[in-house]
């Protein structure tokens, strides 16, 4: 999936390394929303190559709810740290994920 500097990527479907990514938020999604997720499965996704990399990524979280996440990949030579930097709630799996 080729990334334009600055722009975001094409929709993808998740991939092991995006659930991973995932995995190390949780933690923080969950703080963020106040409860706990039984499931916390990445389904889609895009990115953003900046200053290192944002993945703008649809997370199934039980029944019919989804969380879009904005994750920051520092670049390695900034210590390579994964941060969840935002959290949308009350998605569908209708709702694309988008730069937000």
């Amino acid at each position: 999936m080729p990334t334009m500097c600055g722009g975001t990527s094409s929709a993808a479907d998740a991939n092991e390394q995006i659930q991973t990514i995932c995995d190390k938020v949780k933690p923080h999604a969950e703080q963020k929303a106040g409860k706990t997720y039984d499931v916390f499965t990445a389904k889609s996704f895009t990115k953003q190559v900046v200053c290192g990399t944002n993945y703008f990524i649809k997370v199934h979280v039980g029944g019919e709810d989804h969380v879009h996440l904005r994750i920051h990949e520092k670049l390695p030579c900034n210590g390579g740290d994964i941060e969840l930097h935002d959290m949308q709630q009350s998605k569908s799996q209708q709702d694309p994920v988008v730069y937000f």
